[in-house]
């Protein structure tokens, strides 16, 4: 494992750890999220900690998030925490997946958008190419440059703009699996 993750994280056995310590298990949920524990949300500074904390791992890592609390809150955040984690993060995993279903659906529009316009283009070159003068030829390259211009942005979204959201969904679906612990601080 890379030697990065030594000074960062502690190993027990063959799993990481990402670690949290609660002075209060309330610490773990949005105080604003009015909603019962299991279904409210994860405080934002702890979600980001927690996807960051991920990431710095290969998705094939095994890994296990273990939360400290105050010996007095043990059977309520073990009842309630590991359970809050899966149903936060597999909901953000389903967002993820809308995301990414949107982007794709997004990218044929686009692809088909941009083949007919080029098409048009082309067209337009072909027909531009019958006149034999400078502002012909002009016309001629510049439609066929305005073509593949238009193409710029499905090529773009297949080649590009999906891959963050599928590494989202993966670190989501990750932290929704990962098995969770709770101990006394």
């Amino acid at each position: 494992m890379k030697t990065e993750h030594a000074a960062a994280y502690r190993r027990e056995g063959r799993y990481w750890l990402i670690e949290l310590s609660l002075s209060d298990m309330r610490q773990f949920f949005n105080s604003l999220d009015p909603s019962p524990f299991p279904e409210k949300d994860i405080d934002d500074e702890i979600e980001n900690y927690l996807v960051e904390s991920v990431r710095e791992f290969h998705l094939k890592t095994p890994l296990r998030l273990v939360i400290h609390v105050p010996g007095d809150e043990l059977g309520r955040a073990a009842q309630t925490i590991p359970e809050s984690v899966r149903h936060y993060f597999d909901y953000r995993a389903q967002g993820a997946t809308r995301e990414l279903r949107y982007c794709l659906r997004l990218g044929r529009t686009s692809l088909f958008v941009g083949l007919a316009f080029l098409s048009l283009c082309m067209i337009g070159s072909e027909l531009a190419g019958h006149f034999e003068t400078v502002l012909g030829r002009v016309l001629q390259e510049g439609l066929i440059i305005g073509g593949w211009v238009a193409m710029w942005r499905p090529i773009q979204i297949f080649l590009y703009d999906w891959w963050p959201i599928a590494r989202r969904r993966r670190v989501y679906q990750k932290l929704t699996r990962m098995e969770v612990e709770i101990r006394v601080r």
